[in-house]
Order: structure tokens, then C-alpha cells, then sequence
């Protein structure tokens, strides 16, 4: 379960990562000022609670004390507050003093009073649980009185909840949208230099003469763009190296193959001589296909406008042209026309091998143009046979070089096993693929999937 809801790229990995922080870090940032405000909202609490007790005990005092009783009972108390007169003072309660306590004596006793009005003893008692303070002031001893007077106060003392404020909601997710938004760019910025790194590799792998990596941003990204660079121009120096040793193999070979060709025409048996000039043959395909494929990754080619549809008809005319027995085999479906961006002479050459193997193996050749099924979907050609099919589990294995579908490495039954893998190299330079597949009413497919 873990390893399924944790996320494989590396970027969404270094987002929740820092998301995460940065919401943490905001959380605790957010828990120390709730403490702070908690303690401002006791000390006005505390304060606004002292000034609204000594009030109403300096209009009580003031008041005869005959009358004390009814005038207490027509003022109008603010919500949560409730007095009376009595003997004695609240009932003691089994709690420590709370801070808030502390509070309201500290600013009931910076009230300025003259010593006539000062009460004569001042009680505090806390309730945690009811959320409330009762407070007892004895009120200056009058020789009319027979027992002291005590104006005894219950307040309502809700707890402070400063995490309820709205301020605090909204800068909370004012603060964690700017978090998303800094990491949300943070990590594109990060991740961008990788994205790049991979899309140039990639782009590598299908032309080894792809344009080099700019090398800009900043010192460590510009390093491996560098040292990304230098191991292109080595495969390039590799490639260009394999290619002129096939040519010069290719060179070299020739004039010794035409000179036996010369050789082979004095011999007298016939039979003998045919043999001869057969493997002859032989030779001389197989290294003009092998300076065909070591051609293939240096090909520097420009890409232009290319009509699919002309280009595929025209592979298959040539065909009819080779082989006028199989015209009637050699069907085109498509549209009328259908334009990509392409190197002309190499794809041609790997419709054109694709349409080959088709017909040398499989008797026909049926080209199938697909246009893009929707914005951005890939051009699709398929290519299909009524042979007697592929071998089966080996279709991969049949791109690999000097590997055929035909054991038997007759001239009469295919070439020298290349063409398959000079195709599979041009399309993936083109930025597509090509994939065999047996087809279910029988023969072979090859399916061309090219960028639109």
C-alpha cells in the first residue's frame, strides 16, 4: 500500500516533501502566535473584567446603604455578569489561583479610589470547568450596620480560543497557497533541468547527430549539460569511426569480389561457375547492406514536407513494376493525401524494406494509412501480408541485425537480415516506432506509429 500511494516521480516526490515542511513549519508558526494571542486575550480579558467590577462596586458603595439592595437590582449588568449583596463572601472553592485572577486583582487595584471607597476585602475564586470567577468585595463597614456587607460578583469567564478567529482561518490558507504556489515553482524549476536531461537522451537514442545540450542555468546544471555534450560527441566520434571502417571494409572488398566475379567466368564447369557467382552475389549484397545500416545513424538529411500517401503509392508501383505478377496483391487504403515532417530518402527506405520483407515473405503487400485520431495522436501506417506469419515470441527478436524470419539464409527467400533494423533505426530518428504482430485471419503486420 505504501509503495503504491507514494508517488514514482521524482518531482511530486520533492513537492509533497517540501509542501509538507513548509505546512508544518506554518502549523508551529501559526501554534506559538494562538499561545500569544491566548495570553493578549487574558489580559483584556482579565483588564476589561477588573474596570466593569470596580465600576459597579463604586456605584453600589456610593449608594446609602439602605438603598444599596433595590439600586443593584435596576442596573442594567452587561451579558454575564451577576451581583448581590450578602454577608459573607463566595464559598471557597478547591483550586489553585488562576493567572487570570491574578489579572483582575492587579488592575482592580490600579483603579485610582480615594481610601473612603476602597474595598475593605477583596475575595477570588476560580472555576476552570464552569468557565466563570466569582469575585467578593466587602464594602466599607457602616456604624448603622449590625454584619458586613459584601457585594459578591459571578462573571462568565469563557476560555480563550484564539484558533476560532477568522483572520487567523484566512492567513493560515493565505499562507499555504503561497507555500503551494512557492513550491509548485520551486520544484518545476528544479525538475525542468532533468526533463531536459532525459528529452536529450531520449533524443540521442533516436539520432546520434541530435543538436547539443545548451549549457546555461546554473554552475552544476551547466555541468552536466557539459559533461552530457562530451559523451554525445564521443558517440558521434564512435559512430563516425564504425562508419568509415564499414566503408573502407566496403572499399576494400569490392575490387577483390569483382575481380573473382572476373575470375569465376573462365571456370569451365558451369555448375561450378553459377555456385560461384551466387556466393558472389552474396557477398556483395551483404556488404552493401551492412554500409547501408552503418549509413543510417550518420544520415544528416533534412527533414521537409512529406506526403505520406504519394510516398506509399509510389513504394508500391515500384513493387508492381519489380514484380507485374503480384500488381492485383499490391494495395494501397488511405487518403487521397496526408502530409508529415520527414526525411524523404530514409523513410523511404524503411516503408520501402517494410513493403519488401511483405512481399518477399509474404506474397502482397497491403499499405494502410491511418490519419492522427486526434490533436497530437500519431500518424499510423500499417503494412500487412497473407503469409504464413511470424515466428511466434520471436517478433522482437526478428529487428535484431542479421536476424530473419527465414533460417534457410537463401538469396531466393530474403536478404542478408537487415532491412528490419535499418527501418526500426530511421523511424525511431523520426521520433516513431514500428512493431510486428501476427495478424488473426493470418499473415504479418507491421504497424508504424510517426509523429503527425
Amino acid at each position: 500500500m505504501r509503495l503504491r500511494l507514494w508517488p514514482r516521480s521524482l518531482a511530486v516526490r520533492t513537492a509533497i516533501i517540501l509542501f509538507t515542511g513548509l505546512v508544518l513549519a506554518q502549523t508551529v508558526g501559526l501554534g506559538i502566535e494562538t499561545i500569544g494571542r491566548a495570553g493578549l486575550q487574558r489580559l483584556e480579558q482579565g483588564r476589561h473584567l477588573a474596570l466593569r467590577v470596580m465600576e459597579l462596586y463604586i456605584t453600589v458603595a456610593k449608594t446609602p446603604p439602605a438603598q444599596r439592595a433595590m439600586a443593584l437590582r435596576e442596573l442594567r449588568l452587561p451579558a454575564g455578569l451577576t451581583a448581590q449583596l450578602d454577608s459573607a463572601p463566595p464559598a471557597r472553592l478547591l483550586v489553585s489561583p488562576l493567572p487570570v485572577q491574578q489579572l483582575v486583582r492587579l488592575n482592580m487595584a490600579l483603579v485610582p479610589l480615594p481610601p473612603s471607597l476602597r474595598p475593605a476585602e477583596v475575595v477570588l475564586l476560580g472555576s476552570p470547568a464552569q468557565e466563570q470567577m466569582m469575585i467578593g468585595l466587602r464594602l466599607v463597614d457602616d456604624p448603622a450596620l449590625t454584619e458586613p456587607q459584601w457585594l459578591n460578583v459571578t462573571a462568565a469567564l469563557p476560555a480563550p480560543r484564539p484558533w476560532q478567529e477568522p483572520d487567523l482561518l484566512a492567513a493560515f490558507l493565505l499562507m499555504t497557497a503561497v507555500a503551494a504556489a512557492l513550491t509548485g515553482w520551486a520544484v518545476v524549476r528544479l525538475s525542468a533541468p532533468v526533463a531536459t536531461l532525459a528529452a536529450a537522451a531520449e533524443q540521442l537514442g533516436a539520432d546520434v547527430n541530435a543538436a547539443p545540450l545548451a549549457e546555461v542555468g546554473p554552475s552544476d546544471v551547466t555541468a552536466a549539460a557539459a559533461a552530457f555534450n562530451r559523451m554525445a560527441a564521443r558517440l558521434r566520434r564512435f559512430v563516425q569511426d564504425r562508419t568509415l571502417l564499414l566503408a573502407a571494409i566496403g572499399h576494400d572488398l569490392r575490387t577483390p569480389i569483382t575481380r573473382l566475379r572476373l575470375r569465376a567466368e573462365f571456370v569451365a564447369d558451369e555448375e561450378l561457375r553459377a555456385k560461384m557467382l551466387a556466393d558472389l552475389d552474396d557477398l556483395e549484397a551483404l556488404v552493401t547492406a551492412t554500409l547501408a545500416f552503418g549509413r543510417t545513424a550518420t544520415s544528416r538529411e533534412p527533414a521537409a514536407p512529406l506526403d505520406l500517401a504519394v510516398l506509399a503509392r509510389t513504394l508500391l508501383d515500384e513493387a508492381a513494376d519489380a514484380r507485374p505478377e503480384l500488381a492485383e496483391r499490391l494495395v494501397y487504403d488511405g487518403p487521397e493525401h496526408l502530409t508529415v515532417r520527414a526525411r524523404s530518402m530514409a523513410l523511404k527506405r524503411a516503408l520501402g524494406n517494410l513493403v519488401a520483407n511483405a512481399i518477399a515473405y509474404g506474397g502482397s503487400a497491403r499499405i494502410r494509412l491511418l490519419p492522427p485520431e486526434a490533436a497530437g495522436a500519431p500518424v499510423r501506417i500499417e503494412i500487412e501480408d497473407d503469409g504464413p506469419g511470424l515466428p511466434p515470441g520471436e517478433t522482437e527478436q526478428l529487428f535484431d541485425p542479421f536476424r530473419r524470419g527465414e533460417e534457410s539464409r537463401s538469396r531466393e527467400t530474403g536478404g542478408v537480415g537487415l532491412g528490419l533494423t535499418i527501418a526500426r533505426d530511421i523511424l525511431r530518428a523520426h521520433g516513431g516506432e514500428v512493431t510486428l504482430a501476427n495478424r488473426s485471419e493470418g499473415g504479418a503486420r507491421a504497424s508504424v506509429r510517426l509523429p503527425a
